[in-house]
């Protein structure tokens, strides 16, 4: 049947992602850096990714094309929030917001001396780099910390001086035997990432983080503002990068 569907100019195409969320039909995916229509039944032809693309890349065309199918919009978008969630509860994703109420202490029930307890920073979960998702809607548009998980236990300020407006995710490359550049590349291709902080040990095995992250930086093509905060295990900053 002929009807208006969108094309996308891949050589305008900047890989930002924004049309990807704009899709309400999860039409719309990145394939090697750049916005592709993933099926044709799944464009409504309603247009509601045009506005949210920055480079113009995205039109409307009359063409020879297979008819919206509702129903398998709906089992696809269902198949997406499940890759979200996982079969976990425990990795389902959820998103708190950035900081937390001033908590009372377990410890007040029993005795009125105890100290104020300082609030949770953790804005997001699951923390784990294996267990999130990299559409996770969390991800677009923050601000992340990549943590390798030893230097939360060294710092005694993490959650303030770091994790603060923060969307946070851990790993430790010596005890998880992935690259985690993949998952990475992942999410900072399919989402608008302002900023990546990384936190590393000093010890030589936590060096596979920032290589990591700089690998993935590089897959996405993207041009990503990355700091690098080096921490001793006494809970020193020994030295800050920013590339």
């Amino acid at each position: 049947m002929i009807r208006r569907i969108i094309t996308i100019d891949k050589e305008k195409c900047t890989g930002c992602a924004l049309c990807v969320n704009a899709c309400h039909e999860g039409a719309i995916g990145l394939r090697d850096g750049k916005a592709v229509l993933l099926r044709e039944d799944y464009c409504d032809g309603l247009g509601d990714c045009l506005p949210a693309c920055p480079a113009d890349a995205i039109h409307f065309e009359e063409r020879e094309a297979a008819a919206y199918d509702h129903e398998a919009v709906q089992k696809h978008l269902a198949a997406r929030k499940r890759a979200v969630t996982g079969g976990c509860p425990g990795s389902a994703a959820a998103f708190f917001g950035h900081g937390h109420e001033e908590q009372t202490p377990i410890a007040d029930k029993v005795s009125s001396a105890s100290a104020p307890a300082i609030a949770s920073q953790l804005s997001q979960w699951p923390v784990q780099i294996k267990l999130v998702a990299p559409n996770a809607p969390y991800f677009n548009g923050c601000d992340l910390l990549i943590a390798a998980d030893c230097t939360a236990y060294a710092y005694g300020n993490f959650h303030q001086e770091f994790i603060k407006d923060h969307i946070t995710i851990v790993g430790c490359p010596k005890l998880d035997s992935v690259d985690y550049s993949e998952k990475l590349a992942q999410i900072f291709t399919y989402n608008d990432i302002k900023s990546i902080t990384l936190t590393r040990m000093t010890v030589p095995c936590c060096g596979g983080m920032a290589m990591a992250v700089q690998k993935a930086i590089q897959a996405s093509g993207k041009n990503i503002p990355l700091k690098i905060v080096i921490i001793s295990p006494d809970g020193q900053i020994i030295q800050t990068q920013e590339m």
